[in-house]
């Protein structure tokens, strides 16, 4: 072999060589890329899990029944992880129902205001208008007699409109009077279907003091729950109460 060819051969044998080796590189980086994807895609699905396990979570729930009347209705759960503005709208709408829809003579004026700071002006014509001591049912006449009554929440529900607006809600309460003299309370339960919305607070510091963060009921609809008492009066408090009636719209800042 002449030594121009034997160089050849050599150039040849060294160029192939390199070649081999480039490929088995090549093939090592796609195999660790290949590795790699296959952990990455491993993480993601496993990260998917973990975020999915709260879905598989149950959720218990009591269920509470009226001794009697035998109502039944789920006791609400503590929502902490709830925004803010629900936390705060249904304190509102649990002080309003518990404050506006209750009577004590001695207390009965500055409940009235009181309630006015949460009104809108056209809920507080109608408020002025039930409260006037020329309307016969006005609670002034209608418990003069030192009759009193209470009333506690049992539940508030929040509504959503078609248009995907919330600003209603539906509170679930009870209502308790007790006739001047007597001992023993007299219950009607009620369901009322509440327009709210929030507006810049009062100019006045009484109000503000009421109301800070401008609290507005739009409309307020009250409506009797048909539930079976036992005590014979009941039905015809419920029907007089219902007579008496909350009118629907305003409120602002008269007196009676």
């Amino acid at each position: 072999m002449k030594a121009g060819e034997l160089d050849r051969y050599w150039q040849e044998a060294t160029s192939w060589e390199t070649d081999r080796v480039a490929q088995l590189r090549r093939s090592e980086r796609a195999a660790w890329w290949s590795a790699g994807g296959g952990w990455a895609c491993a993480l993601l699905a496993g990260a998917g899990l973990v975020l999915l396990l709260p879905l598989k979570q149950l959720a218990p729930f009591v269920v509470r029944v009226d001794n009697t009347t035998g109502v039944v209705d789920v006791v609400p759960q503590a929502n902490l992880q709830a925004e803010p503005a629900e936390l705060v709208t249904r304190y509102f709408l649990t002080h309003y129902i518990t404050v506006c829809e209750r009577f004590n003579f001695p207390t009965a004026e500055s409940d009235y205001e009181e309630c006015g700071a949460f009104h809108s002006a056209q809920r507080n014509q109608a408020w002025y208008a039930l409260w006037n001591p020329v309307n016969p049912s006005s609670p002034l006449n209608l418990y003069k007699d030192g009759s009193t009554v209470r009333a506690s929440v049992s539940a508030v529900s929040f509504l959503r409109r078609a248009n995907g607006v919330s600003d209603l809600a539906q509170v679930r309460y009870v209502k308790r009077l007790r006739r001047s003299g007597g001992t023993q309370d007299e219950a009607t339960h009620w369901i009322a279907t509440i327009q709210y919305a929030y507006g810049p607070p009062s100019a006045d510091v009484r109000l503000r003091s009421w109301n800070p963060l401008g609290f507005k009921i739009l409309d307020f609809r009250p409506e009797p729950e048909v539930i079976a008492e036992p005590a014979a009066g009941s039905a015809a408090v419920a029907a007089a109460e219902a007579g008496a009636g909350h009118p629907v719209a305003g409120t602002s800042d008269t007196q009676p």
